[in-house]
């Protein structure tokens, strides 16, 4: 299937609607019905601020990037990108071409 895959880069310790905000845009994208999401945690990176945040063994959470991702149709991501813009969420995204599927099918 050809499709986009959506990413979204949001600080761990971000939050919206009083959730952090990884978990809000995972079950706001199912809410609206796409079909699968993940978050990842980065070990280390910088933003556009050019600050370096790094995990240390006795760092707390906070600093640090959450990448939340999704293989979408272009209609779904077109959807999602819409509600998201219209709750004016002020969240950076990167939207590329993708091929997926199953190798079961």
């Amino acid at each position: 299937m050809q499709g986009v895959y959506l990413k979204f880069f949001v600080h761990e310790s971000e939050r919206h609607a009083g959730r952090l905000l990884y978990e809000w845009l995972l079950e706001e994208a199912q809410r609206v019905g796409v079909p699968g999401g993940s978050a990842f945690r980065a070990v280390a990176g910088y933003g556009r601020h050019g600050v370096i945040h790094e995990q240390h063994f006795f760092e707390l959470a906070g600093g640090l990037a959450i990448e939340v991702v999704f293989a979408l149709s272009e209609q779904e991501a077109d959807r999602l990108l819409g509600h998201f813009k219209s709750l004016k969420l002020p969240l950076f995204y990167v939207r590329v071409p993708a091929e997926f599927g199953r190798l079961d099918n």
